[in-house]
């Protein structure tokens, strides 16, 4: 439950952060020069489309759902990936994510569940 309720968090203010990136390009300021640095309306639609996937993977995990375990790993580290090519534009947002993330994984790598090993 921990894990769904952090991604469902995490997935909508990715949309909300995307959305923001998408309709205005003077929203964030990037700190510095960057060697992964993309138009903001490219980081805009990224983030969207991740938040929107880690949402519904996180809807997934509180629903039970067998697929949102593994999907919710897999999407944890992209977005973990992604936050850490977002530092410069919002650096204390990109490390509390990746914080999020890791607690994530963390929790549905521990939690207990079907042992494929045991069957």
């Amino acid at each position: 439950m921990f894990a769904g309720v952090l991604m469902l968090v995490n997935g909508v203010l990715g949309v909300l952060a995307g959305i923001a990136g998408i309709a205005e390009d003077d929203v964030y300021a990037r700190l510095g020069d960057y060697v992964y640095k993309f138009n903001l309306t490219t980081w805009g639609w990224i983030h969207l489309v991740l938040g929107l996937l880690i949402a519904v993977t996180g809807w997934g995990i509180l629903k039970g759902a067998e697929w949102a375990r593994g999907a919710g790993v897999a999407l944890a580290a992209l977005g973990m990936v992604a936050q850490f090519l977002w530092l410069p534009y919002t650096p204390l947002w990109a490390l509390v994510s990746l914080a999020l993330g890791a607690f994530v994984i963390w929790a549905l790598c521990t939690a207990p569940g079907k042992n494929p090993a045991a069957v």
